[in-house]
């Protein structure tokens, strides 16, 4: 099974399940997770999201909207413009 395939199979009980063991960093049985094993679970997490959750319910999302509509600050997700001044 390729990773995408594994994306694609997982349900949400699965994702919850893989949150919840990166929030208390064990298993449902107690067992601790690796460095590894958090690591791949956040991925895991990460990809699902991307592909089944709308952007204001994934992982990490930091709503910037002030109450009028208007955004705080610039998009942190659009380049900035670097301009070069010779001297």
């Amino acid at each position: 099974m390729t990773y995408d395939e594994l994306i694609n199979a997982m349900t949400p009980e699965m994702h919850t399940s893989l949150k919840r063991a990166i929030e208390l960093g064990k298993w449902p049985t107690g067992q601790k997770l690796t460095d590894e094993q958090r690591e791949t679970c956040m991925r895991a997490v990460i990809a699902y999201d991307e592909k089944y959750l709308p952007e204001e319910q994934r992982v990490g999302f930091i709503d910037r909207t002030k109450k009028d509509g208007t955004q705080h600050g610039s998009d942190p997700l659009q380049p900035d413009v670097l301009k070069i001044i010779n001297h």
